[in-house]
């Protein structure tokens, strides 16, 4: 018979990886594929007097990744609430 908490470990980490290969696949596009891909096409636009593919190679990839860290934060807090992990030591024998 298989542990409660083993399944649940199991979903939790299974929504972790999951969380993670989503957002690397947004940093991937956004960093390869717009810096280096579609550089031709988004250098018809224009930001601050920069061609857009320039400004995503230098900057715009750099910004993204940024958010994307805030957002995994917030996710994963969220996604310890929702299934009781606790980043608490109080638990941990001293």
């Amino acid at each position: 018979m298989q542990d409660p908490n083993a399944a649940k470990d199991s979903a939790y980490w299974r929504h972790n990886v999951l969380l993670m290969l989503k957002l690397l696949a947004v940093w991937f596009v956004v960093s390869f594929g717009c810096g280096i891909l579609f550089v031709d096409f988004l250098n018809q636009f224009r930001i601050g007097g920069y061609k857009l593919g320039f400004w995503f190679a230098q900057q715009g990839a750099i910004y993204v990744f940024v958010v994307l860290v805030f957002y995994y934060a917030r996710r994963m807090a969220a996604l310890d609430r929702d299934f009781g992990q606790s980043d608490n030591d109080s638990d941990q024998p001293s």
